[in-house]
């Protein structure tokens, strides 16, 4: 289905793309690091222009990477918490719930603007949808059809970018207060990766310069001051990753150099996980 047929986006809707594109040009890669074979599938059958975004194969790897470690801390969640209740926040054109298979008596939620569920009824098959909610995410209403009685794991890729500081802790405090117990985990953005991303543009950066709110965070624990009950897990810095190995030679020794340092890791690919 061509993209011109699709729902009318904002240019922040439109990053979906970009994640999309990610996913599925890193299934195109000889060792991929998430092999999203519906990401892959979606683009070419939509067509996409995935070169506008300028994204090159570490680019790539880098939006595969964080998603497959979004992945796995919904995966471990649902092996402990087999009726758990899951979210994924700004679920764009994702299929994770495909990816993760949480067991039959666990409950999936994607949650994203109304003319992007709309895309995803068109592009993506029902069972990648278990539920999907049509709603902004500052808008606390979104929450009132969900469980109360139930723990819940929540992941959020790319997202906090695109939200303020302010609006990202009323979000997060609000899910906390809903369920009695859970974890969170999204992609963190430092101070400095958030100011090369408006003045030094490059690649896939250019698509979201103008639209990114998120002021940075250095340090995650910082976040545990958003709510009593929010306390850190772990900070996964991706340099660090198992997966680096799949890299290409030269991309795997500049990883394995930047990943002895943390403040330099945390310039690239974090994911932050935290319980409440």
């Amino acid at each position: 289905m061509p993209p011109n047929t699709l729902p009318a986006l904002t240019p922040l809707q439109e990053t979906l793309w970009l994640t999309l594109c990610g996913r599925a040009l890193d299934n195109r890669l000889p060792r991929p690091i998430l092999g999203d074979e519906m990401a892959d599938e979606i683009v070419r059958e939509a067509g996409y222009d995935y070169k506008k975004f300028g994204l090159i194969p570490s680019a790539a790897m880098n939006i595969a990477h964080r998603a497959k470690k979004l992945d796995e801390v919904a995966e471990r969640f649902f092996a402990r918490h087999p009726d758990g209740v899951g979210l994924d926040l700004g679920a764009g054109l994702d299929s994770r719930v495909l990816r993760i298979s949480p067991p039959p008596t666990a409950d999936w939620h994607d949650i994203d603007f109304p003319e992007v569920m709309a895309a995803r009824r068109q592009l993506l098959p029902a069972r990648a949808t278990p539920h999907g909610i049509a709603a902004d995410l500052t808008d606390p209403a979104w929450l009132d059809t969900l469980p109360t009685d139930r723990p819940a794991v929540i992941v959020a890729d790319g997202v906090i970018a695109f939200l303020s500081m302010e609006d990202m802790i009323s979000l997060v405090g609000r899910i906390i207060d809903h369920f009695p117990s859970g974890e969170i985990a999204f992609n963190g953005y430092s101070r400095f990766h958030v100011w090369a991303q408006r003045h030094v543009p490059m690649g896939a950066t250019r698509a979201v310069r103008d639209i990114t709110k998120f002021s940075g965070l250095d340090d995650p624990r910082d976040a545990e001051r958003w709510h009593p009950k929010l306390k850190l897990v772990k900070e996964i810095l991706c340099t660090r990753e198992p997966e680096v190995a799949l890299f290409p030679p030269v991309l795997r020794w500049w990883t394995r150099l930047g990943a002895q340092s943390a403040a330099v890791s945390r310039w690239g690919n974090v994911v932050l996980h935290y319980r409440f």
